[in-house]
């Protein structure tokens, strides 16, 4: 099931709307969906590497977008859907840890976090929520997230067809891997 998922996310690289799914999935990321959008950036930059940098962009600007969004609700919207968003991730308490993030470290939660597994989302519903600056939110999310994606890309496009065969022949490992990366980020958040 997973190869075929997998051969289908390559084969729908070619499509002329392959960019905008992958911009809704970043968007979405950003704000509310639990997936992030690497599980589709890395193999349609495999399936068409010349369009690497052009899939990083539409990631970066999407997940921009989807971060103010994200801000929005956090600031305006937090009772009402920000608190249960959070909830629903066993994140309810996350307010005030990353409220206190803010004022200690300001920018560099941003900056850090941007890159990390850990859900986007939660900085960015967090930061509305903590009242933290917009612009400065703003540049932080375009800078962390711009080298999230492009540095993924410029990975992709230098080492492509070996990455391909290596992710191609231990498909189920790296999806299980990644998998893990995405719940030890969730802990991570708990712990902290």
């Amino acid at each position: 099931m997973l190869r075929a998922l997998y051969d289908r996310t390559l084969a729908l690289s070619g499509h002329p709307r392959a960019g905008a799914a992958l911009a809704a999935v970043s968007f979405a990321e950003s704000s509310v969906f639990p997936i992030p959008p690497d599980a589709l950036l890395i193999p349609m930059c495999l399936a068409r590497p010349e369009r690497a940098y052009h899939y990083a962009l539409w990631c970066t600007v999407a997940s921009v977008l989807g971060g103010l969004l994200g801000y929005a609700i956090g600031a305006f919207l937090f009772e009402a859907v920000a608190l249960p968003v959070l909830a629903a991730y066993g994140h309810a308490d996350a307010l005030q840890t990353f409220s206190g993030w803010f004022e200690r470290w300001g920018a560099a939660v941003i900056l850090i976090k941007g890159l990390t597994p850990i859900p986007y989302k939660i900085v960015t519903i967090a930061a509305g929520a903590a009242h933290f600056s917009l612009p400065v939110f703003f540049a932080c999310s375009v800078l962390t997230r711009g080298a999230r994606f492009f540095l993924l890309a410029w990975l992709l496009r230098r080492y492509g067809p070996a990455a391909r065969s290596f992710i191609e022949g231990r498909l189920n490992l790296i999806a299980g891997l990644t998998a893990a990366g995405i719940v030890l980020g969730f802990l991570a958040l708990r712990l902290v």
